[in-house]
């Protein structure tokens, strides 16, 4: 692998389930050789809802790859494919999904806090 660049097909890269919910994620961090910034797709099937959650220090922001819906301190926000929406790291955050469509998502966070499997700076309220 080169340190120049790298080309990963997301579809390459076999889904997993989010430590939180059932919600579908292809861990693209370390494929794509990440060092400054995290990289998920999250594929948000039709009634799903990802876990509201903050990130101490990690700012992100999302790619809706096709029309999505993301809940910002609880108001849910439709999001046309294609726009982005960046999240402070203070701020409650979740993706949902109340259509009949899967909506596929592209998260970037930096710094690189935490991990799927190790949430670090990854806060749940109670």
């Amino acid at each position: 692998m080169s340190d120049d660049f790298v080309i990963v097909d997301p579809e390459a890269v076999p889904p997993e389930s989010f430590q939180t919910c059932e919600t579908a994620v292809r861990k693209l961090t370390e494929p794509l050789g990440c060092t400054e910034l995290r990289v998920n797709q999250v594929l948000v099937e039709p009634g799903e809802v990802t876990t509201p959650h903050t990130h101490d220090g990690q700012e992100e922001v999302f790619s809706a790859v096709t029309d999505g819906q993301i809940a910002i301190d609880g108001d849910v926000h439709d999001v046309p494919a294609g726009a982005l929406v960046r999240v402070h790291p203070d701020t409650i955050r979740n993706l949902c999904n109340h259509t009949e469509e899967r909506h596929v998502w592209l998260a970037f966070g930096a710094p690189p806090v935490g991990s799927v499997e190790n949430f670090g700076e990854y806060v749940v309220e109670e």
